[in-house]
């Protein structure tokens, strides 16, 4: 299986619709931006897929900007550039991949126990089917949606997302050849371990879209988080999948997050 950019999460991987999360994290937090709020995340993502007698490369820089509506909604847009080199030769592809459009709405907080929740949909722009035989994208819309949770804690904080995603493919082919409804569970720690400096493990449960192998597989990211000032952070992250089969994923990820009004 092929980690590609990812529903509702800036590593990646995992979904393949993407838009930046709490960097460097697959899962997603609730927090928001606030009346008026701006938000630009960068990342530089390297993909590596190997199965037997084959290694592909991904290198992937997404950007996505973020405008908080209201206190509590946040509306984003992002796009990725992809290189992406396969082990035959000549036959590396670069572009944009899909423009993806969303909201976050945190719908429920209680500041006493510390808990809230969040409705993330978004969607994203058909590509061309140029674009798509090239492995950029899909030549179709494509839409998920997902449920965020956070609980702070006295560590820091513990964040859950469970995530949704119908991918379309242009060419018939590609859909008959792929699991398209694709689902993730997830969970990860976040511990504030030096006032600069955070620590996070992220792991869940992913649908495989190869009908041939299995059809859940999982996976875990190790990742930091520095921030020098209130409104910038420094994002690092390893991501591995497990359970599936003779192929094997590893993603490293570093990102950026500048925050401005």
């Amino acid at each position: 299986m092929k980690f590609s950019v990812a529903v509702l999460g800036c590593v990646s991987l995992i979904l393949p619709a993407v838009t930046c999360a709490f960097q460097p994290l697959v899962t997603d937090d609730t927090g928001t931006q606030g009346a008026g709020g701006n938000q630009l995340e960068a990342a530089y993502n390297r993909t590596v897929d190997k199965a037997p007698g084959t290694r592909n490369v991904t290198h992937e820089l997404p950007l996505v900007f973020t405008r908080g509506i209201t206190d509590a909604l946040d509306l984003y847009a992002g796009v990725p550039y992809q290189r992406i080199v396969p082990d035959a030769p000549g036959t590396t592809e670069r572009g944009w991949g899909n423009i993806a459009f969303g909201a976050k709405w945190r719908f429920y907080e209680d500041e006493a126990s510390k808990l809230s929740f969040a409705f993330k949909p978004e969607v994203q722009l058909p590509l061309s089917e140029n674009r798509e035989a090239r492995g950029l994208g899909t030549g179709r819309a494509s839409y998920g949606a997902g449920l965020l949770m956070t609980k702070e804690t006295g560590f820091g904080a513990v964040h859950a997302n469970l995530v949704v995603e119908r991918v379309n493919y242009a060419d018939d082919a590609l859909n008959a050849a792929e699991r398209r409804t694709l689902y993730r569970a997830s969970v990860a720690p976040v511990w504030d371990v030096a006032e600069d400096w955070k620590l996070a493990l992220d792991a869940g449960v992913i649908t495989n879209p190869d009908p041939a192998a299995r059809a859940y597989l999982g996976y875990v990211e190790l990742g930091a988080i520095y921030s020098p000032s209130k409104d910038l952070d420094l994002a690092f992250g390893i991501v591995r999948n497990f359970r599936d089969g003779n192929a094997a994923t590893t993603q490293a990820t570093v990102g950026v997050t500048w925050r401005f009004r």
